[in-house]
């Protein structure tokens, strides 16, 4: 499974650079202080009184990190003052490293150009889900709020919690604590759905099942993907793999192959959704060919679509039919001869197919050299053809990802081959120079 990939920066700070963390005892008295006002049927009748006690408790989360002002660790040891850290040590998180500054209620993450990252609440001001305790604040500010003058405020208090759990979900997830990123995630999207803001987040409740998933917590994560789907979103199909995993994990494999089939037929170029179904297939003994019969319907329906046939060229590609595979990312290219990946499907089924053969020869016995020599001859072939497929990619495609890519793949080939000429020579210090330069 991939791992979350954030689209905004782990760390939003807005606070002041006046901010200063108070005692937990001033904390716990202007919370008793906000809520003691309550108890005055008079004073519980007016907005006010439960927007105080949402921000009460809202600055009681943000206290252990209210002198953490700006992302530069040299800047941000003279903000903090006397606030000093204890110790630090060099961590490595979802692969890249990280320095982690540790303080009594708090520790900073810091990335290798001394930025802050991550900010992990170690000793909160408030013993409890503080954000939990606002949002119940503001839903009464909102109640008793009837002529709707303070809406707005309620809204942008909503949004900020909101915004809080989702900082903190990420945070776990990249401590390692996917379980707890999955509640944080589903914090997040009831704190939009809370009235008045009243928004559906579906990103945070599909991140939810996604951090589920990965914490095995299978049957849970059905019920993120289940409510994502009503919704109306696919993630591009990827819901329909990921329902696939909490259910086959759950040994329902019927299910679990019902959700792989509805979902090829809507996204047959998901990768993902490709994959499991071929695998399940072929675990099942059921027959993959299948899946030509499937694709078959999507080209019925879309017969100018040349990415089917790359999809088609991919699967008899997975199936060692390689000389099907071949006439249909040629099929794709004769559809549309402006789309590339049909040149790239079938360069990197040569590739591939080379790589098998050199496997081939690798696990014979030294009495078979004859047939040694015969796979040498067959993978050189191989990579040749890989050659004209992979050249017209590279001149076509405008995506810069594809492009380094297949120069990647080139640069391999010509290098083997940089011997037999010195076009092939050149041809090599070509795609070498593209990838130093792409660098």
């Amino acid at each position: 499974m991939k791992r979350l990939i954030l689209a905004v920066s782990l760390v939003a700070i807005a606070m002041t650079a006046s901010a200063q963390i108070k005692s937990a005892a001033d904390i716990q008295k202007a919370i008793a202080s906000a809520e003691k006002v309550a108890e005055n049927p008079k004073k519980a009748a007016n907005v006010a009184t439960w927007i105080k006690i949402g921000e009460a408790y809202l600055n009681a989360y943000e206290n252990p990190t209210s002198n953490v002002v700006g992302g530069d660790k040299q800047q941000l040891a003279l903000v903090m003052g006397n606030d000093k850290p204890l110790s630090s040590e060099a961590v490595t998180l979802g692969g890249q490293p990280y320095e982690k500054v540790v303080y009594k209620d708090k520790n900073l993450y810091f990335d290798q150009k001394g930025q802050l990252a991550m900010t992990e609440v170690t000793n909160p001001s408030y013993q409890g889900d503080a954000l939990a305790k606002a949002i119940e604040a503001y839903k009464k500010a909102a109640e008793v709020d009837v002529k709707g003058k303070k809406i707005k405020d309620i809204k942008q208090a909503l949004e900020k919690i909101a915004s809080n759990y989702n900082q903190d979900a990420f945070t776990a997830y990249y401590l390692g604590n996917p379980s707890k990123a999955s509640q944080l995630f589903e914090k997040s999207a009831a704190a939009l759905a809370t009235a008045p803001l009243s928004q559906i987040d579906t990103n945070s409740i599909y991140y939810a099942g996604i951090t589920a998933l990965e914490a095995g917590e299978f049957a849970q994560a059905k019920n993120f993907f289940d409510k994502t789907m009503s919704l109306g979103y696919m993630a591009d199909g990827n819901i329909y793999a990921n329902l696939y995993e909490s259910v086959f994990q759950q040994k329902d494999t019927l299910a679990a192959k019902n959700y792989l089939e509805e979902g090829f037929q809507k996204f047959p170029e998901n990768p993902q959704i490709l994959t499991n179904l071929i695998n399940l297939y072929i675990s099942t003994n059921e027959d993959p060919n299948k899946l030509i019969d499937l694709l078959q319907k999507a080209k019925e329906e879309l017969p100018g679509n040349a990415s089917l046939y790359y999809v088609e060229g991919d699967i008899y590609g997975r199936l060692k039919n390689y000389e099907e595979a071949v006439k249909s990312y040629r099929k794709a290219a004769e559809i549309d001869p402006k789309y590339e990946m049909g040149y790239y499907g079938e360069g990197v089924l040569w590739y591939n197919r080379a790589l098998e053969l050199q496997e081939e020869a690798n696990a014979l016995p030294y009495s078979e050299y004859k047939k040694y020599d015969e796979l040498q001859e067959q993978l050189k072939n191989s990579l040749k053809s890989a050659i004209e497929p992979f050249e017209k990619c590279f001149e076509m495609t405008a995506n810069d990802a594809v492009k380094t890519n297949v120069a990647d793949y080139l640069k391999r080939i010509y290098f083997i081959f940089r011997g037999e000429s010195a076009e092939n020579q050149a041809a090599y210090e070509k795609y070498n120079s593209f990838l130093e330069k792409a660098q």
